[in-house]
């Protein structure tokens, strides 16, 4: 330690200033220097530990469906004095006093363009949009843990005399009675209530939580300054007023000027991008110089900024940084304040439960009595007040302001943490085990192409990740050819992954107005897949469309997909393959996670489930304007999917512009037996034995038999009966009708085995596909043609083997698909057949 003594020529005193020779960087260990002593490898050891161990909880506490924020916590916890920082080696070595000052510099900046993203991911326009409702359950909640606030300050202003009773109300108030809208967002995905009526309502009522929370935190900061005058409180809260007008009135035009300047569809150069990013700063100075806090500023300026392009740039480059690296050094240093050795005795531990409980049962209280004026039930009522008790990051900023502020002390602040801690741990398992899905009232039968009748409603489900395959997408469900006998419902669901950013959970499609700009780039695609398909709804008719969005991790986003579709009780889900063709006909992965995701609905779907190779399908000439006739190619080797197959092909050769060429591959061995398989489909009224004892191939001819005498007569399909010896002969046979074809539709043909494709999935990439679907799929194969490999749904019956229902595809009163009067009775029969097993990508 130098000591400089400094005499200026205009004070009388002497200045004595102390500063420690903290080099930045070291000369190297090879020098005998200790790194430590250095303030850049001191800090990046620090930030190394601080990652690391909020990445061992985030591990940990996966399973249990925990928010981040718990991880980030327990991190901050292991570093501080209540674990790790017990020891004074590691204390003294790895957070030594020295070092304190540029970790909290570095985690404040952090915290300041965290703050900034959540103002400028913030919808206020959802708030305008909530209605009366909203906001009185938002009120109602807040109440009585803000009186459980007030008595708690009373007690602790009676055993310490120097804190500010008013300004202690608002902190405790503002952490008691507030939620968290980023981690009710995230805890929403994972307990799959989203996208319920319950998850929109939660979350419009948590935004309108954290909005009352920022303007209190503001007012708290106000009147709990050291001051002597009332009136420096009243300047303070003044001079904010007129930063927050400034920066709505001057600062959010400029803002759109910006915008409008910048081409539509162009990037913001980089230094648009820097001079916004340096207004975070000016913002958080200037709120801090007005006597507020530099975070408010720093939301006030996200807050002013218009939702779209601009915000969308910027979020884009900013928050995996902050939220990744710079954020979780705040939260280590509220570990590094909290300690839990304070917090000892059976006293304190009982006044910590007593808190929680009032907490909780206040929240539930009040949304409750107002759900119950409203007409919600009391189910719903609880578990939206039980979700409200979600705490974060506005709670753990309010503590520290609290406490930097000598409003809280340190043992307070402890507690306070253990309170948030532990009520965010408590939200997920209680919600999980109350509130459970109702039983499904009408059985779900039709799960399957073949066995949905074509005088009823089709459903289907489509998933789509990118907009890239909506345009193939669209045509396809033209292709399936939706009409007055037999409407279609396409439930198309935009898959999102869940990335933890609180801008992916205000994609609610209830809560957008159309004109308005999207929030990010995720929001755009959304909004242009909605777009597509509504204008298919438009112009196609007896077509409905509902649009919906998934959010939700790739490990687990086959659930969602499952849920719905068993929900909606469709019969086929519709999922783009996880290549995508390049310009020079190769076929490249786009998103690895995404094959996990088509394997896990291949295992778990509660219907068939379609694998779409997206190639095109004659994406720019529309069916519905008669410029294209399609030419579909399905190939019938026979089995559940191939049958599956020829169903769903069967479907789109009713529409008049759609020709269908079904090719039958047929073993040398049987080739000579046509004539008496022909005889097959006249017997429809034989017994359960029989069929269970004929095996796959009586099915399969009497299925295939049955086409060939429906479309006799029917000039826009061909039936090709193909005999080949081997897999070499069936390549061949498929190679000479390639060129000729948009669309093939072939089965996985799993849990079949056939000598027509020996040889085939000897050098196969994605068995997922089967031994065609994979030969079609790959790019040696050469083709424009897209590829849709269905997996037909085979359940289990009550007695523990697998069955399914066979319905006959033609069974409407359309003349083209009519048949004789007597037969009708016999068109459905249930057969009992082995389920097929697929290969483990694993």
């Amino acid at each position: 330690m130098d000591n400089t003594t400094m005499t200026p020529s205009n004070m009388s005193d002497k200045s004595i200033i102390c500063y420690t020779p903290l080099l930045v960087t070291s000369n190297g260990l090879w020098k005998n220097n200790n790194l430590l002593d250095f303030s850049l490898p001191l800090f990046t050891l620090q930030l190394t530990l601080v990652v690391s161990a909020t990445r061992f909880f985030v591990f940990i506490l996966r399973p249990f469906h925990q928010p981040r924020v718990i991880a980030e916590i327990l991190g901050g916890l292991l570093l501080g004095p209540s674990v790790l920082g017990r020891y004074n080696n590691f204390a003294s070595i790895v957070f030594p006093m020295k070092s304190v000052m540029l970790v909290e510099t570095m985690a404040n900046m952090g915290l300041i363009y965290f703050v900034f993203l959540i103002g400028l991911e913030m919808d206020i326009s959802i708030i305008k949009r909530s209605g009366k409702k909203t906001v009185l359950i938002s009120l109602a909640g807040m109440v009585v843990p803000f009186l459980v606030a007030i008595c708690l300050s009373s007690l602790i202003s009676n055993t310490d005399e120097s804190i500010n009773q008013v300004s202690c109300v608002l902190y405790l108030g503002i952490v008691l009675s507030v939620t968290a809208f980023p981690v009710l967002a995230r805890m929403l995905v994972e307990l799959k209530l989203v996208n319920t009526d319950l998850g929109k309502l939660a979350l419009s009522t948590s935004l309108i939580n954290d909005v009352c929370a920022w303007m209190l935190l503001a007012i708290a900061i106000a009147v709990s300054e050291e001051i002597i005058s009332a009136w420096v409180s009243l300047w303070v809260l003044l001079s904010n007023l007129v930063f927050l007008s400034f920066s709505f009135i001057i600062v959010r035009p400029t803002m759109l000027w910006l915008i409008e300047k910048t081409p539509e569809g162009k990037p913001f150069s980089e230094f648009q991008l820097c001079i916004v990013l340096t207004g975070v700063l000016i913002s958080a100075f200037i709120t801090d110089v007005l006597g507020t806090h530099c975070i408010f500023g720093a939301f006030v300026y996200g807050l002013v900024i218009p939702k779209g392009p601009l915000g969308a740039a910027i979020i884009e480059k900013l928050e995996d940084f902050v939220s990744g690296l710079l954020l979780p050094l705040f939260y280590a240093i509220s570990g590094l304040k909290t300690d839990i050795n304070l917090i000892s005795g059976a006293s304190t531990w009982t006044f910590i439960l007593s808190v929680i409980s009032l907490t909780f049962l206040g929240k539930i209280a009040g949304t409750l009595l107002v759900s119950n004026m409203l007409q919600i039930p009391n189910r719903d009522g609880v578990v939206l007040g039980l979700l409200m008790n979600a705490k974060g990051i506005i709670e753990i900023i309010v503590l520290n302001v609290g406490r930097d502020q000598k409003v809280l002390n340190d043992k307070i602040f402890s507690i306070m943490i253990i309170v948030i801690l532990i009520m965010t741990a408590l939200i997920a398992p209680v919600v999980t085990l109350i509130y459970k899905p109702r039983k499904r009232l009408a059985p779900y039968k039709r799960r399957t192409i073949q066995s949905s009748r074509l005088d009823g409603e089709f459903r289907v489900l489509v998933g789509i990740h990118t907009p890239r395959n909506v345009p193939t997408l669209v045509n396809l469900l033209e292709a399936t050819y939706p009409n007055k006998r037999s409407p279609m419902c396409a439930y198309v669901l935009h898959l999102v992954e869940l990335t933890g950013r609180a801008s992916a959970m205000l994609i609610v499609h209830a809560n957008r107005q159309s004109g308005v700009p999207a929030l990010n780039k995720t929001q755009a695609q959304t909004d242009h897949i909605i777009t597509s398909f509504q204008n298919f709804e438009e112009q196609v008719n007896y077509a409905q469309v509902q649009p919906l969005t998934a959010i939700s991790p790739y490990s687990t986003m086959h659930e969602d997909v499952c849920n719905l579709a068993e929900e909606k009780r469709v019969s086929i889900i519709i999922i783009p393959f996880h290549k995508q063709q390049t310009v020079d006909g190769e076929m490249e992965d786009t998103i690895p996670a995404l094959r996990m995701v088509n394997h896990n609905l291949l295992q778990n779907s509660p219907c068939s489930v379609g694998i779409l190779v997206d190639r095109g399908f004659n994406g720019s000439n529309r069916l519905i304007g008669n410029l294209a006739c399609h030419q579909v190619a399905v190939l019938y080797f026979g089995g559940p999917d191939d049958r599956e197959a020829l169903a769903y092909g069967w479907r789109m050769s009713r529409h008049p512009k759609v020709h269908l060429t079904v090719m039958h591959f047929i073993p040398t061995q049987y080739s000579n037996q046509s004539s008496e398989t022909d005889r097959l489909w006249a017997k429809l009224d034989r017994s359960f034995t029989t069929i269970k004892n004929g095996g796959e191939n009586q099915l399969d001819n009497e299925y295939i038999s049955e086409f060939k005498h429906v479309i006799a007569h029917d000039d826009s399909v061909d039936y090709i009966a193909k005999v080949v010896n081997n897999g070499e002969e069936t390549v061949a046979a498929i190679r000479s009708m390639n060129n000729v074809n948009d669309l093939f539709i072939v089965g996985r043909g799993q849990g079949t085995m056939s000598p027509l494709t020996d040889g085939l999935t000897d050098w196969s990439e994605c068995p997922e596909l089967g031994a065609i679907g994979d030969l079609l799929a790959s790019s040696d194969f050469e083709t424009t043609a897209s590829v849709l490999v269905l997996h037909q749904y085979v359940g289990q019956g009550p007695d523990g083997e697998d069955n399914f229902v066979v319905e006959r595809p033609w069974e409407s009163s359309e003349p083209r698909q009519s048949i004789q009067q007597h037969q009708s009775q016999h068109m459905q029969q249930r057969y009992v057949m082995p389920m097929g097993t697929g290969h483990s990508l694993l």
